[in-house]
């Protein structure tokens, strides 16, 4: 398994944001890995709803759905996906503490490594790519988030 963990303190309402991340229609909007997203998908996802999304990963393009497995607003968000035609996948989860300063945004990324070639691959480039992403994106949030004011 690979870990991608990213974190920012944003100065803005926890619910604001909570309620930002976990509608899949904003993601094309701060996460450069998001190409779009399902029809359907234009409020904060519960649990037992899906979405499919087209992305652009480390330079891989797919689909995968997103199926929502915990809820917990405004500090706890995961979903689950399944990379359609692959055996590819892995569990998001997003995090938010109030602090005195802003929200703690945690975002973790676990996927497996389905076989030995892949896991070489990942040590090699992926890992790295899928990282800088991952920090960019949050990046992003950050600045869209805190600009909204």
């Amino acid at each position: 398994m690979t870990r991608i963990y990213t974190t920012a303190t944003i100065a803005c309402p926890i619910e604001d944001l909570y309620d930002y991340v976990t509608t899949p229609a904003h993601w094309p909007e701060w996460h450069p890995s998001s190409l779009g997203v399902s029809d359907g998908a234009d409020h904060s996802l519960a649990v037992g709803e899906e979405v499919t999304e087209r992305f652009l990963v480390a330079g891989r393009r797919g689909s995968v759905v997103w199926r929502v497995t915990e809820r917990d607003a405004p500090n706890h968000w995961v979903i689950v996906g399944a990379i359609e035609s692959s055996k590819g996948g892995g569990t998001i989860t997003y995090t938010l503490s109030q602090r005195s300063d802003g929200v703690f945004f945690e975002r973790e990324f676990i996927y497996p490594t389905i076989n030995a070639l892949f896991a070489v691959l990942d040590t090699l480039i992926l890992r790295r790519r899928i990282q800088s992403e991952s920090e960019e994106a949050t990046r992003r949030l950050k600045a869209k988030m805190e600009a909204k004011g």
